[in-house]
């Protein structure tokens, strides 16, 4: 223990020389926060403990309790790991059952920690008030890890803000009350692997009154029309709402700024006074007078200083922003055309740059970012939400941003960008739609438009005008954990679904994107994603998300590009590319990341296409790119990037823009292409004459007209595939026993990105499980999770199983997935189906493996991922709607026959492409020769209703004759047959099952 004692006296000996040594020799001895001996368990609420959290299941940082001949303070230290890609750290809560700490005698907190002389950020942060350690309001700070070996890190009380991006509770009283607190937590550094080493955190000092005390400003911009006046209120808030003791003085004044005084404002200057005894809460005005010049100029800012004795002064100097008036591009009479090029004209290169960088807005490091960086996008990733998550705090949210937005020069306005890829997903109580995959189910347009107008007018409620959706993937393997964002894998399925663009811009010309119920769509993700190799991935342990798709040139135009055209004609206002490479045969580049593919994002997207809209990266995509930092701005950009998603490097993106346009490296004229582009966009959107949200439409948020329409996606999406004896639809007089995993769980039911990015099991959103629909039914049911229930005395039993939530490369096959159903699940669905009748619903993202249990088995139904409404899936149970969905993939007998996929030479499915039997009518009769009608009339169908009609009946005629035994040569051209439907082949179609109908 040398190293400790040398320390220890190293500290002492330093203390005696300090020039502070008399006042701290009168402050009281420190009060032990963490000694990390063993003292404070590894645990969570609602015991004391330490935890760790992250975004996603990588990214908690691994920690433990080291012995160290060197620690500070005793002899352990607190070590951890970490590999952060998002956002990670630990928490220390203290006990929910105990009461709160009081800290507000103390000057502030601090510990040591083991530099590593990197430079990075670390934000630190304590919790003040409220119910429990996750109930708190969160209070944060930051300190620069530029030193190396043991250094002591003090942190006055007085340093710390409350934090505006994220609060558990959205914020008691926004006053560091000091007197119940539950803890800290610290935030690691994201991008780069490290580790750290922490030891005895304690309080330190003695507190005075303005760590009790704080003045505070209603806002930090004031925005102002030329010749009006700003008010500032100015508020007193103290610790626990007591009445100050001394006085508290604010001197304030005007000066600064880009306004002119005398010429645009009147200059104020003043002493606001709050006696002592003033009581928390009161508040006194500073009124700043605006002088009206009739020059048409752009935005002026004016300080207001405010120097406060007595109390904390404000986090920030409040802006009063003179606003731009008179210029051409805020003409809203003026075509879209006009108005960009006169802003454009005007702009700095910087401006320019902040336009086309969009930041996740958890990373701003100061919401005064948003206007020192000129951002032109905000983002929220998956489960990046305001808290609460309410409809009401996401506007506020969004409002409080935009208010950053117009203190800069030209007020343009930011764009908000939300995964809202089956409803409203982020929001708690929005109306969750089933996924893409179930969406491609129905097989209709009418009600994919219904589904992206609810989606549009959800979102758009809560202040948001941009969706990253549809995704217009064509899934060709069932191992991607992204296949449930696909239609299918056809691409003709996918461009018949593309309905959902209009339903979530209106009009393809862009005129209704000004409405208060339309939002900017995005195509995504371009192109090739649904296609990659399994195996090829190189991000981390994924297997075949973000890999490499292998293709001739003829198989991405036919497959991967096709629905893309279909987008652009339908005026889609933002394409977002893929993360995975492509590998076209025989063009001598091999794999390239398509966020370098000029040819394709250049030369096939905005060239040959005509998208007249603007590209945005994916998340942090620009990363992936070979090379340094500079050449992934540089390349990307000149493969037609016109905004990149850098949610945690904004700084360093718009600093690296700037040099490489100055040093030539990137043409201003792709610069002002992609800005062009962009403020088009907004334009269009009406954001630069109404920039808050419109709330108004607030209150149908998960409303019974909405919810009802998820129902009926919900119902047309199930898919019947095995129905022995006419077991479905059930009767309401039947004694129905219900089990499995998927049953009762809204989490499983709506899986990855709902309210999280990775979804989560149980009761995470308000909706309606499978069990509650059917037992809205009014039927008589008893539920049994894993059919440990007594099994007689029943007349059929319901088994409802499948997967569990995942989004992305996470859920790929040999990422810790397969395509069986777990243990419990086969448990359940054996003990039912032995016991009685049955009929097993399978709830997933893609097919699962069912072949080893068909046989017991007397009704199949492929559920996907049906969303909230649970009812819907018991309206079809019930026959309340008939079945009507047919697969939007094939379904595999075995994984060992993926990729298996219509229009393949071997096709052998355990149900082909466009298998779904249906409770709609009878069965048509007459056979072969029955066939051979239909093919004639839909030779001879003047309008697509009749010649869809004619394919419909020839399909129940051979569905019905091959349903017990499902060979190759019947499903391949049964496959075949609901694509060449698909592109209005109709007559072509019937011949095809015909094909199968002999096969059969």
């Amino acid at each position: 223990m040398q190293r400790t004692a040398l320390l220890v006296s190293t500290a002492l000996f330093a203390a005696l020389l300090s020039p502070a040594a008399v006042r701290a020799a009168a402050d009281p001895a420190p009060t032990p926060v963490d000694r990390f001996e063993g003292e404070v368990p590894f645990a969570a609420q609602p015991a004391e403990g330490l935890f760790t959290w992250g975004s996603d299941a990588d990214d908690p940082p691994a920690l433990r309790l080291a012995e160290r001949a060197d620690a500070p303070e005793g002899e352990r230290v607190l070590a951890g790991d970490y590999d952060i890609s998002g956002w990670g750290g630990f928490t220390h809560d203290f006990a929910a059952a105990e009461p709160a700490h009081d800290w507000s005698a103390r000057q502030g907190i601090r510990f040591w920690w083991e530099g590593r002389g990197d430079g990075r950020g670390i934000a630190f942060e304590i919790k003040d008030g409220g119910a429990h350690g996750e109930a708190s309001e969160l209070w944060t700070t930051s300190f620069t890890d530029d030193f190396t070996g043991w250094r002591r890190v003090e942190i006055p009380f007085s340093d710390f803000r409350y934090r505006t991006d994220y609060q558990p509770v959205g914020g008691i009283d926004h006053v560091l009350g000091l007197t119940q607190m539950w803890g800290y937590a610290v935030t690691l550094p994201a991008g780069t692997r490290g580790d750290f080493a922490m030891d005895g955190v304690e309080l330190y000092g003695r507190a005075d009154q303005s760590l009790r005390a704080s003045v505070t400003t209603d806002a930090a911009v004031y925005p102002v029309r030329e010749g009006g006046a700003a008010t500032v209120r100015v508020t007193l808030a103290t610790t626990g709402s007591a009445p100050v003791d001394e006085p508290v003085t604010v001197t304030y004044g005007t000066a600064g700024g880009t306004a002119e005084p005398g010429r645009d404002y009147t200059p104020v200057t003043g002493t606001l006074t709050f006696p002592a005894g003033t009581p928390s809460g009161t508040s006194a005005t500073v009124r700043i007078p605006t002088l009206r010049d009739r020059t048409a100029e752009a935005a002026e800012t004016i300080p207001l200083h405010l120097t406060v004795t007595g109390a904390r002064a404000p986090a920030e100097t409040p802006q009063i922003v003179v606003d731009a008036h008179g210029l051409p591009y805020l003409n809203s009479k003026l075509p879209v055309r006009k108005r960009v090029a006169d802003l454009l004209s005007r702009m700095s290169l910087a401006e320019k740059a902040g336009q086309m960088t969009q930041a996740e807005r958890g990373a701003l490091t100061a919401p005064g970012d948003i206007a020192a960086y000129g951002l032109g996008s905000l983002l929220s990733g998956g489960g990046s939400t305001p808290t609460p998550n309410t409809p009401e705090a996401w506007a506020k949210m969004i409002d409080g941003f935009q208010l950053r937005a117009q203190a800069t020069r030209f007020q343009i306005p930011l764009i908000y960008g939300v995964d809202a890829v089956h409803g409203h997903n982020n929001l708690v109580g929005a109306t969750v739609m089933p996924h893409n995959i179930g969406i491609g189910a129905t097989r209709n347009p009418q009600l994919a438009h219904r589904t992206g107008e609810v989606t549009a007018a959800e979102v758009r409620a809560t202040g948001i005008p941009w969706d990253f959706a549809p995704c217009l993937c064509v899934t060709r393997d069932e191992r991607w954990g992204r296949s449930y964002e696909s239609f299918g894998e056809d691409p003709a399925l996918v461009e018949s679904m593309e309905t959902v663009i209009q339903g979530l811009q209106g009009a393809p010309d862009g005129r209704d994107l000004k409405d208060g119920d339309r939002v900017l769509a995005t195509a995504k993700h371009f192109v090739g994603d649904g296609g990659t190799t399994y195996g090829s991935s190189t991000t981390g342990s994924y297997t075949i998300d973000q890999g490499v798709t292998e293709v001739t040139r003829k198989q991405l135009e036919a497959v991967h590009l096709a629905p893309y055209q279909e987008a652009v004609d339908r005026g889609v206002g933002t394409v977002m590319p893929s993360y995975s490479s492509l590998d076209i045969a025989g063009d001598g580049q091999g794999p390239v990341k398509m966020h370098a593919r000029a040819d394709m994002i250049n030369g096939v997207l905005k060239g040959r296409m005509g998208f007249d809209g603007f590209v945005i990266s994916d998340w942090a995509a620009i990363d992936q790119l070979p090379g340094d930092y500079a050449s992934d701005v540089r390349t990307s950009v000149g493969a037609g990037l016109d905004m990149i998603m850098v949610p945690y490097a904004y700084r360093d993106f718009t600093r690296t823009l700037i040099d490489e346009v100055t040093a030539g490296r990137i043409a201003e004229r792709r610069i002002d292409d992609a800005v062009s582009r962009i403020l088009t966009q907004k334009f269009r959107l009406g954001l630069f004459e109404h920039p808050y949200a419109d709330t108004s439409g607030a209150a149908d948020i998960g409303s019974a007209a909405h919810r009802a329409v998820a129902r009926q996606a919900a119902a047309e999406s199930q898919v019947l595939l095995k129905n022995s004896g006419g077991l479905l639809p059930l009767k309401k007089s039947q004694k129905v026993y219900v089990a499995g995993s998927n049953a009762d769980d809204i989490g499983n039911q709506t899986g990855g990105w709902t309210v999280t990015w990775q979804g989560a099991s149980g009761n995470t959103t308000p909706g309606t499980t499978i069990l509650e629909g059917i037992r809205g039914t009014g039927a008589s049911v008893t539920y049994s999770q894993d059919a440990s229930a007594p099994l007689t005395g029943y007349d059929v039993g319901v088994v409802v199983v499948g997967e569990t939530p995942y989004a992305e490369g996470v859920g790929d096959v040999g990422n810790g997935n397969d395509l069986e159903l777990s243990p419990a699940d086969r448990a359940a669905v054996d003990t039912v189906c032995a016991a009685m009748k049955c009929a097993v619903l399978i709830v997933s993202g893609r097919p699962q493996l069912i072949g080893d249990r068909l046989g017991p088995i007397d009704a199949l139904v492929a559920s996907w991922l049906p969303g909230t409404e649970g009812d819907g899936v018991a309206d079809v149970l019930y026959g309340r709607r008939p079945f009507t969905g047919r697969l939007p993939v094939t379904w595999p007998r075995t994984e060992a026959q993926l990729p298996i996929n219509v229009g393949d030479p071997a096709y052998d499915p355990q149900y082909p492409y466009g298998w779904g039997l249906t409770t709609l009518t009878k069965t048509p009769g007459g056979g072969l020769a029955a066939l051979y009608r239909l093919a004639d009339s839909a030779g001879r169908a003047h309008t697509a209703e009749a010649g869809r009609g004619a394919v419909d009946r020839a399909r129940r005629i051979v569905q019905q004759r091959i349903a017990d035994r499902i060979t190759a040569a019947a499903a391949k051209p049964f496959a075949e047959a609901d694509h060449l439907l698909l592109t209005g082949r109709y007559a072509q179609a019937v011949r095809k099952l015909i094909e199968a109908y002999r096969a059969g």
